[in-house]
């Protein structure tokens, strides 16, 4: 049964600027954590590349309070090169898989608004405004 969706929510990976990594480096991060697998439905890599993570069918494990009815949407990065001051460090071809996405997601769920994890949480993450940089997105 397809869950019903009420945000997409949009973090940072809280990465250094200019370092790479992936939805596996993700997953192991989060089984330390505790969790069960990686707690986002999508990883937006440096180069564009989407990958998957956590199944849309299965709730996510990445906003307290919102994960029942949300997809969580993360990009590598959000941290200056010293790994602790946020910054929007998106390439530009993040901008542009992170936007193709979101579009995507908005079109299978249109009744879904964008936010930001610092919408919900006291933390910078993403490290821009989601919210009303996606608030046009249809």
């Amino acid at each position: 049964m397809k869950r019903k969706i009420k945000e997409i929510i949009v973090h940072c990976a809280a990465t250094p600027e200019g370092k790479d990594f992936s939805a596996a480096d993700i997953d192991r991060w989060h089984r330390a954590r505790g969790f069960r697998c990686i707690g986002y439905h999508f990883v937006v890599r440096r180069d564009g590349s989407v990958e998957a993570g956590r199944p849309l069918a299965e709730p996510g494990a990445h906003c307290t309070g919102h994960n029942t009815a949300s997809i969580g949407v993360c990009y590598i990065g959000g941290c200056a090169a010293d790994g602790k001051t946020p910054k929007d460090t998106r390439t530009v071809a993040q901008r542009k898989a992170l936007l193709a996405l979101l579009k995507k997601l908005k079109r299978e769920y249109p009744g879904a608004k964008i936010r930001g994890h610092r919408d919900f949480a006291p933390k910078a993450c993403p490290s821009f405004d989601a919210t009303r940089e996606y608030a046009g997105l249809k």
